[in-house]
């Protein structure tokens, strides 16, 4: 016996409906993941194994030789020692800074630019060479250095001559 067309058109109707039902909403065949349940911008984070660390490769390496501590007695002085751009002057400093502008009005070929009391500079231009006149305070006095733009040790040899004339002019 042959089925008839009657049934075969609402079986196969009911088999796609049923087809339709199982894979599109149906948790059954469905893979859930509860990292992808969360809103986007709440989901962790997913980095690619060689990308979760720094490449360390070209990292400073350490020196082979030479001592690998430093001692206190290894380290500068913490107050400045009288040198070649500067001395030591047993007054306070801002007494040191008011006796420092004549001295300096009177060494040949010197002006002052600008200065500072509050930082106890002179910017000054002697010859060719630009520098500051620094006054700090240290522990027995004030300390009168001559620092280049650098914020080093001006050591020219305009530096070294107008550090020599405040040297006699303030040990007076």
């Amino acid at each position: 016996m042959q089925p008839s067309r009657s049934l075969i058109r609402p079986a196969i109707a009911v088999a796609i409906v049923a087809a339709l039902v199982a894979t599109s909403g149906c948790s059954w065949f469905r893979k859930t993941n509860q990292l992808y349940a969360a809103a986007p911008q709440d989901r962790p984070l997913e980095v690619p194994p060689d990308l979760d660390r720094p490449d360390t490769s070209a990292a400073m390496a350490l020196p082979d030789a030479g001592p690998t501590s430093v001692t206190r007695s290894e380290m500068a002085p913490s107050t400045p020692r009288a040198a070649a751009n500067g001395f030591n002057v047993p007054a306070p400093r801002d007494e040191v800074f008011q006796r420092i502008e004549p001295l300096l009005a009177g060494i040949e070929g010197v002006s002052v630019v600008s200065k500072a009391q509050l930082l106890g500079s002179y910017d000054i231009d002697a010859g060719d060479s630009k520098f500051l006149v620094r006054v700090t305070q240290v522990e027995g006095g004030s300390y009168v250095s001559a620092v280049d733009p650098r914020g080093v040790a001006a050591t020219g040899a305009d530096a070294v001559r107008v550090i020599e004339a405040l040297r006699a002019g303030l040990a007076r």
